[in-house]
């Protein structure tokens, strides 16, 4: 067991995760060791230290327990051992002790709203409605016609219930029939999943991503949920051509009870100091109010993260709007940004289609880097990689597969890391092929090209990562949001006596901007800010920013 140590000349940062940069690492496509087509845990420690040369706080990793990997390492059937095809306690252990050596702190993802059906927890539960667990998962009879008992729907397609034939019951489920949900009414329950957390942390683990936070608890009473209006219409959660974005999710999940079980959590997390929680929050009705709900309070998460950024539209609207209702709703609260991840579409290909692709990526690199909260970057963001066009014989994801052709689930947005432009499989592997293609289009983004370019995104990245730590209005400022032409986000960070206006265009058009009355700004040397204004405007090209100082 390793754990990170604080020296003398630098104590312990308790308050690290706020305005860190946590690079997500997607296990199964970050690099692979042994050469079966599949990423492991070994080849995740031999690439830490281009992880740690971008400048980045953290990593996060994506699921790599014990699991039958039907939804890849999200139904899991030992939260306290690695499956063999990511490698062995020990390989952890030494990537930890890595990481911890570069300065990089470690966040694993906890998936306890489920757990895989074969998890032997479930396989007890099951076997009849008298044995020690039978109610540790939610399970329930069925109306007097034999249909499950309320309209609540799956996330991957369906009801959110599972006739099962040993009990006579039905189990909740709310994404795949294998996944059954865990009944956190249960204080037996919760005792277990905060146990399972606990040997992480002595494992020396800084922090856990929390996978769909707000699925812990549903209704006792088990009520259908209703209706949403047509005016309320919000198809985040899920994919427009899914259901399940057609009920107002009150009673199967954001259910009130939830926090006191984080209390709980955040009561075992701070018996380790400078450890940290970050939730996912999937809900499309309620999303800011739930988030500013965990995170208020300093009692139940760190922060925090939503879907919209990881949605919606690249329009200078709806990003003001996002900022100030987080300012409004969570004034206490913390946001973890992401712009992209391993469940939706890679945002360059999300929000533009034609064009620049390079100069946008850029765009929103900066724009990312300089809002008010913590970051979350994923694999590949840093490169420009774009969502890959995968046929149906190539998915393996069965959400997708559910839904082809409209949606076609979130392959595309998990194929390998490409790491030289012209190796076999970029690099990522000496298999014959990997679990998913290497896009070809992506071998032109490798970091070895991009190393050679002072102008590559891949530069601009670790530059704007510096110049943010630079400054701490950047981290832990205020931020707040200003007046500007249609197309143009404008907002100013301030902290500790400095202000730092930030200006983006967002169209593919120039646009004149108008300072505020009163406001003069010069130039502090951002990375790929156009120069100070000469007068009382700025001139931003298409996907051009400015970033400088506020000196009146």
């Amino acid at each position: 067991m390793t754990e990170q140590k604080s020296s003398p000349d630098q104590p312990l940062d308790r308050d690290w995760w706020r305005g860190a940069v946590i690079y997500q690492i997607y296990p199964r496509s970050f690099q692979d060791h042994n050469g079966d087509g599949v990423g492991d845990l070994v080849g995740i420690t031999e690439r830490l230290d281009y992880v740690a040369d971008l400048g980045v706080d953290a990593i996060w990793l994506s699921p790599f327990f014990t699991s039958p990997m039907k939804d890849f390492g999200y139904d899991v059937s030992n939260y306290r051992d690695v499956d063999p095809i990511f490698g062995t306690l020990g390989d952890f252990d030494r990537l930890i002790e890595k990481a911890h050596s570069r300065g990089l702190k470690v966040i694993i993802d906890q998936v306890i709203s489920h757990t895989s059906d074969k998890h032997p927890w479930f396989a007890e539960s099951r076997q009849n409605r008298s044995n020690p667990r039978h109610d540790w998962y939610v399970w329930a009879d069925p109306r007097p016609d034999g249909t499950p008992p309320n309209n609540w729907l799956s996330i991957f397609g369906g009801s959110a219930w599972n006739w099962d034939s040993r009990r006579m019951q039905y189990y909740l489920h709310n994404f795949l029939t294998s996944q059954p949900d865990l009944n956190f009414h249960n204080p037996d329950v919760q005792d277990a999943v905060l146990a399972d957390m606990r040997f992480w942390l002595e494992r020396g683990v800084d922090g856990f991503r929390l996978d769909t936070v707000n699925f812990y608890f549903c209704s006792l009473g088990l009520e259908s949920n209703p209706v949403v209006k047509p005016e309320d219409f919000n198809a985040s959660t899920a994919p427009a051509v899914n259901p399940y974005d057609f009920q107002e999710h009150v009673d199967d999940k954001s259910r009130p009870e939830n926090l006191t079980f984080l209390k709980r959590l955040r009561a075992l997390v701070d018996e380790y100091p400078g450890r940290t929680t970050v939730g996912e929050i999937g809900d499309s009705q309620h999303q800011l109010e739930v988030m500013a709900q965990y995170t208020s309070g300093n009692d139940k998460l760190h922060m925090a993260y939503t879907f919209d950024y990881l949605g919606g539209s690249f329009d200078a609207g709806h990003f003001r709007k996002a900022i100030d209702l987080t300012e409004k709703d969570a004034p206490d609260g913390w946001i973890c940004l992401a712009f992209s991840n391993h469940d939706v579409v890679r945002h360059v290909s999300r929000w533009l289609s034609h064009g620049d692709r390079e100069a946008s990526g850029k765009l929103t690199a900066s724009m990312l880097l300089t809002m008010r909260g913590s970051v979350c970057l994923y694999q590949g963001e840093e490169l420009g990689l774009t969502e890959a066009e995968l046929s149906f014989e190539d998915l393996v994801d069965p959400y997708g597969i559910e839904f082809w052709p409209q949606f076609k689930g979130r392959d595309g947005c998990r194929t390998p890391m490409v790491w030289q432009s012209s190796a076999h499989l970029g690099g990522f592997s000496t298999a014959p092929r990997a679990w998913l293609p290497v896009p070809g289009d992506h071998l032109l983004k490798a970091p070895d090209l991009q190393e050679k370019r002072n102008d590559s995104l891949l530069h601009h990245y670790r530059a704007t990562l510096k110049f943010r730590k630079d400054h701490k209005a950047l981290i832990k400022g205020t931020i707040r949001t200003l007046d500007a032409p249609a197309g143009v986000l404008m907002f100013v960070r301030e902290a500790g006596g400095e202000a730092i206006l930030c200006a983006f265009n967002m169209t593919e058009s120039p646009v004149i901007v108008p300072l505020p009355d009163g406001v003069v700004v010069r130039a502090i040397d951002a990375p790929g800010s156009v120069p100070a204004p000469v007068g009382d405007r700025l001139d931003l090209p298409a996907f051009g920013g400015f970033i400088g100082a506020v000196v009146g």
